[in-house]
């Protein structure tokens, strides 16, 4: 597929572009073959609303277009064995330093994975601690409420056997003084 894209691309590079201007001045032309290349057709379709329109026919590729289009090899060269050890030793030192390198930033993603966790265990212990210190504040007011509300309801108590002591005495006074 990708040769028959480049041949096709190749062609239409090919095809001049005065013989599609001409094909739009002579109408007899159009229901003709404007163009034939070896491996390629192309034939004018009758005008568009748009424009001049064509049908190009792709021909399947033959042995001798398939050669013109494939690309030479390199000259071939003797390879020595020595070369051959010596471009594995190569290949190896890569595979080595990358894999070097894979590790390195492993051991750095778990270096950071142990920072973070140990930043996240002290945040939390802080937290816990905050926490704890809140929640002994509030325990230690509730405490102070409640023993004041405690003093003040022996208070209002106190201030209440007075007041029924006074009633008492006044009311035994006025018996007497009545008697």
């Amino acid at each position: 597929m990708a040769k028959t894209a480049t041949a096709y691309k190749e062609k239409m590079k090919e095809l001049s572009v005065l013989s599609l201007i001409c094909s739009c001045f002579y109408p007899e032309s159009r229901n003709k073959l404007v163009c034939e290349f070896e491996d390629m057709e192309v034939k004018a379709i009758n005008k568009r609303s748009s424009g001049q329109a064509f049908e190009v026919i792709l021909k399947p590729l033959s042995p001798v277009s398939d050669v013109t289009h494939s690309l030479p090899s390199p000259p071939k060269r003797d390879i020595s064995l020595e070369d051959i050890e010596k471009k594995l030793e190569a290949a190896e030192d890569r595979r080595k330093f990358q894999e070097a390198q894979v590790l390195r930033a492993l051991a750095e993603k778990r270096d950071h994975e142990r920072d973070v966790l140990l930043k996240a265990m002290e945040e939390n212990s802080n937290f816990s601690k905050m926490a704890e210190e809140k929640l002994q504040m509030k325990m230690e007011q509730i405490k102070e409420n409640r023993d004041a509300h405690l003093a003040a309801m022996i208070e209002r108590l106190q201030e209440k056997e007075r007041h029924a002591a006074l009633v008492r005495k006044n009311k035994e006074l006025r018996e007497e003084l009545t008697a």
